[in-house]
Formats: C-alpha cells, structure tokens, sequence
C-alpha cells in the first residue's frame, strides 16, 4: 500500500506534513484524535492527490519560541513548555489542565511543529514556491494570545498570517468554514484594518465558544472586518451555501487581498458529534472549490488552506479532507469515485471499522442565490441578512439582493 510517508511528491502546489505533526495528541479518550490526519493523508497518497502526479510534499519545520511570541504571550508559551515537560494532573492554568485542553507530554513541541508547518505554507505561497499550499494538521483556531482554548494550544493561523503581514502582504483575508467560531484568530486580528476574518458557524447561542454573531464587526480602527454568519442549528447544503456565497464572495471580491487563508474544520457534517449542522461531504467540496476559485479571483491565486475540526473520524474526515487537498491541488475529484480499497482495508484492521465506499455522500448540491429575494420568516435568511446589513455599508456596499 503506498502511504504518504513512502511517496515522493512533486507539483505546482504543495501539502506541508510529516508523520510527527500527529504528536498533537491529548489521549485516546479525546474526540481529536490525530488519526483523522493519518488517515487522511493516507487516502489522498491513494488517490493519487498526494504523489508524483499530485501535490508535493513538504517537510514542517518547528516554529521558534520567537515566532510563536509575535502572536502569544510569553507568559503562555512558559506554561506550555513547563507543563508539558511533566505532565500531571490537577494544575489548570492558561487554558491548560482542562477537559478540553489536557495536557500531555512534548506539547510545546507538538503545538509548535503545527504552527511551523502553516507558517512554512505560507511562506511556500508568499514566495511562489507553490501556487497553493495546505496544512490539514493545522486551523487551530480558538488560541487566545495568553490562553489555551477549545482543543487549540497555539494559534497557528494567526502566527502564519502575522508573518505574511510582515512579509509585506498589505490585505489577509480570512476565511473559516469550521462547525465553530473562528474566535481567536477574530480576536487577534480585531482591529487590524490589514486581515478581514470572516467565519461561517453554528450559532453561538447552542454551540461553543458562544460568540461570533452578526453585531460583531472588528474594533475601532477596523470596523467590518470581522464578519460573521451565525447559522441556525441544522442548517443543510443548500442553505449553508445559500450563505456562504450571500456573504463571502462580495465581501472578498471589495476588499481585495494579496492572500487568502481558509480554515477547513469538516464537523460542519451531519455525522459529526460535536455540533448539529447537517452538510455532506459533497456541500463541504462545493465549498473548498468555491474558495479555490475565489482565491484566484480575488488574490492572485495565492491560497492557504489549513484543517481544523472534525470528530467522525473515519466517516467524515479522510474523505472531506482529500476533497480539500484535491482542490488545493487544482484537480477536484470525483465524488462518485470508489474509496481504495487498500485503504479501507487499512481501516478494518487497524481500528476494526467499516469506512465509506464512495467519496461522495450522494447528495445534489444546489441553492437559492441571494439575488433571488430575502425571505424575512426564514431564520437562514434572517441571519444572513443580519450579517449583510451590519458588515456590507462599512465597505461601501449595497446590503439588499
């Protein structure tokens, strides 16, 4: 069986990994295994995403204690080493020791291996080394500059966006399409007129981290660059994209970035445990191509696509995910396609499941567009509107179809 660490990749494009960035691991009892990346990465090598003809590979370098400082402070990044160099049980302090974040040992390492691995994709993109570039062990999103949040030790998307502002990049847009508020890569880039976020979540009225609702636009200096789309739970295909493409296109399309950086958390799926929208496999790609080609409309092409969550680890995960490398690869796959069969076998007898047979949940994927009407006693479109009416006058733009 070819796997991803067997394969030599070349390409236009490229995958930041390496066998280790799955050392982020707090347990076997936690719902963010790091089998979700291995598995993968070990369907896309067998798919042919990943490999000579597919996306190149690309060794994740360990972020310095520097380069994580220019988003974290200090003070966490101590606790981080500290806690992880003799993990026991019973100190909580910066977000550490907690159900969600638990602490295990090497975690300053683990933690800054992923964050060297989404800033090496954006200095791949930056430089033109590649065209696109993904990190699926990365989007680490929650981390709080001085605390640990929600599965998320240090904010790898924030740090490697930091960098390409230091770069030069003079406009980042952001784009999260998690099952979750993008809380802190919002909260870091809050009033920073340079970095638009925009996140597309369960509503934090039923769902973590509870923020992230139409009123909340960014700070004084950077009013309307922090969008969001709080959506009612159980929201489908359909309406899901009914939404993205109400809200994102548009707003990328006026602010105009140098680079875009996305961030793929695929419990947005029905099957997910954790949270209650309802998208397939298949609106979760329609969604990965729609940003492929925004990223060459609006950014010159230069894209940075990174994971995040996603807990049905066998359903879900390695199917949504090489959907995801293939668009960053610039060839989609076909959802009708049949799962290998070497992997599937893999699956069997490594965690004693039964994994999908085809790469595609059987859905049509279709919606209304915007353009057609706003339907007030819709909560989708309510909430969509919302969003459209407290974001779009601050960039210049007509809020109504």
């Amino acid at each position: 069986m070819t796997t991803a660490d067997t394969t030599t990749c070349a390409g236009h494009s490229s995958v930041v990994f390496d066998r280790s960035l799955t050392e982020y691991d707090f347990g076997p009892e936690h719902p963010m295994a790091p089998v979700r990346v291995d598995l993968t990465m070990r369907l896309a090598a067998e798919l042919g995403v990943v490999g000579s003809d597919g996306l190149r590979c690309v060794d994740a370098p360990v972020a310095t204690e520097d380069q994580i400082a220019t988003v974290h402070d200090p003070a966490l990044i101590e606790a981080v080493q500290r806690m992880g160099a003799r993990p026991g049980p019973g100190e909580e302090l910066h977000g550490l020791g907690t159900d969600d974040n638990p602490v295990f040992r090497g975690m300053h390492h683990a933690a800054a291996h992923v964050v060297g691995a989404s800033m090496e994709a954006c200095r791949q993109v930056w430089t033109r080394e590649s065209v696109h570039s993904a990190n699926i062990s990365g989007g680490l999103h929650h981390a709080m500059p001085d605390r640990a949040s929600g599965f998320c030790i240090y904010n790898d998307i924030a740090v490697g966006i930091r960098w390409l502002l230091d770069q030069g990049a003079q406009k980042v847009a952001y784009v999260d399409v998690d099952v979750h508020h993008g809380d802190g890569v919002e909260r870091i880039f809050w009033n920073d007129p340079r970095v638009l976020t925009v996140s597309l979540h369960e509503s934090g009225q039923f769902l973590f981290p509870g923020t992230g609702f139409a009123k909340d636009v960014g700070g004084p200096d950077a009013e309307g660059t922090a969008v969001n789309v709080a959506l009612p739970p159980g929201t489908g295909d359909s309406g899901w994209l009914r939404a993205f493409h109400a809200v994102v296109p548009p707003l990328l399309r006026e602010f105009a970035p140098d680079v875009l950086v996305t961030q793929h958390g695929c419990d947005s799926h029905a099957a997910d445990p954790l949270a209650d929208l309802t998208l397939s496999v298949d609106g979760q790609r329609a969604a990965y191509l729609a940003l492929h080609d925004l990223a060459h409309e609006v950014a010159g092409g230069r894209w940075v696509a990174t994971g995040g969550g996603g807990y049905a680890l066998v359903e879900v995960v390695p199917r949504a995910w090489s959907h995801l490398l293939a668009a960053v690869a610039g060839r989609p796959l076909d959802p009708t396609m049949v799962v290998p069969g070497a992997w599937r076998e893999h699956v069997a007898e490594t965690l004693g499941q039964t994994a999908p047979r085809l790469m595609t949940d059987g859905q049509r994927i279709g919606y209304r567009p915007w353009e057609e009407g706003y339907d007030p006693d819709l909560w989708l479109d309510r909430t969509v509107h919302e969003t459209r009416t407290a974001v779009f006058p601050l960039h210049g733009m007509d809020p109504m179809p």
